[in-house]
């Protein structure tokens, strides 16, 4: 068989199975934007700018003023000669917002997963990985070419035998708040069975908003990856921890040795950004989007709505239903997610308005569809 006979068949069995996927291009990052390809005028409720600081003037300014200093790029890795003053500032300013002792940038979430993952996992006996964990947690695991281990969704006592039985110095990761559910690790809990069988805990914040409780010190080695791409309204990663586990990666970690730094205005704006997240503006976004997810699901612990549907023909149908309501919530269905739950995948912000909201409750209402 021929390279181009396998890539057509490749592509038809995706068609087959109800799975070909292209991106769809929306003509702003607003909440209130159109589908470029039909002009339809769409209420964005699938979008990962959970405080809408993406579309904020002081991240705007700052971004621009680092490129009239900077330019567009770094050209080159960190560690050659593309680190500039910048990239150093947001780090101590990371350290400081994430109360960590250092703090070393990636150029997206996803290699900062790969990177932190690869890199320690290569020295640990073992890898433990929540079943539940994102894909770029699953690609450092694979990275690190050590043995790997899922455990059971956030089961504490089985992790507990699991790590056991592989003795100390393994690495245990987790996503702090997992991206397709919604729901919340037990962080104190993972830190205290880390603890007690010598294991370094590595957790992915990408999705933390409401992360007070989630944050202070815990009780084994620990490291915390995010990202500046949702929350913080930009885009990068981020590892924050112990000086010297910083420095390992700073050596050892290939995703930050082997990758151009990212842009000066990227970095500026991500340095504006944890200014207003620690300000009282950033308290009253959290205010607004804590208040907008109780209306669609009261208590919910993050932006992240998931509401089941099951089949994937029904997510598919029912989320093209939203979108002719001028709603946009994508439907999530294997491998993103097991079979049998298939979902819409509902993300709320606090950039949405009151009548956002009425609107969306409404659509959802009207689409026979309860997400509460």
């Amino acid at each position: 068989m021929s390279w181009d006979e396998a890539v057509a068949r490749i592509v038809a069995t995706t068609s087959d199975a109800g799975r070909y996927r292209a991106p769809r291009d929306l003509a702003s990052g607003t909440p209130h934007t159109k589908i470029a390809a039909t002009g339809r005028d769409v209420i964005n409720f699938a979008s990962n700018d959970y405080l809408g600081l993406s579309q904020h003037p002081a991240l705007r300014r700052a971004a621009i003023a680092a490129i009239a200093c900077n330019g567009t790029g770094s050209g080159s890795a960190r560690l050659i000669a593309g680190s500039r003053p910048t990239h150093s500032q947001l780090e101590r300013r990371l350290a400081q917002w994430r109360c960590a002792d250092a703090a070393i940038l990636f150029s997206t979430g996803y290699t900062a997963n790969l990177g932190a993952i690869s890199t320690f996992g290569r020295h640990a006996s073992a890898v433990l990985s929540d079943e539940l964990n994102h894909a770029s947690i699953i690609d450092g695991c694979r990275l690190s070419q050590s043995p790997t281990t899922v455990y059971r969704h956030c089961d504490i006592t089985g992790l507990d035998s699991q790590l056991a039985a592989v003795g100390p110095q393994a690495l245990v990761v987790s996503d702090t708040v997992f991206s397709m559910d919604g729901d919340i690790a037990p962080i104190h809990d993972l830190a205290a069975v880390c603890a007690r069988h010598q294991a370094l805990l590595i957790l992915d914040d990408a999705h933390m908003v409401f992360g007070e409780h989630l944050t202070g010190e815990l009780d084994c080695p620990a490291l915390r990856v995010g990202t500046l791409s949702k929350a913080a309204g930009g885009i990068g990663g981020y590892v924050c921890g112990p000086a010297a586990y910083i420095e390992v990666l700073v050596n050892q970690a290939r995703p930050y040795i082997f990758t151009t730094a990212g842009t000066p205005a990227a970095t500026a704006a991500a340095i504006a950004a944890i200014d207003i997240l620690e300000g009282s503006e950033g308290s009253q976004l959290k205010a607004t989007l804590r208040s907008n997810i109780d209306q669609v699901r009261p208590g919910h612990p993050s932006p992240i709505i998931p509401i089941i549907l099951g089949d994937e023909d029904r997510a598919v149908a029912v989320s093209s239903e939203l979108q002719k309501m001028g709603i946009l919530v994508p439907a999530i269905r294997p491998p993103t997610v097991a079979p049998g739950t298939s979902r819409l995948r509902l993300t709320v912000s606090a950039a949405h308005s009151p009548a956002d909201m009425s609107q969306l409750l409404s659509a959802l209402d009207a689409a026979g569809v309860d997400a509460t």
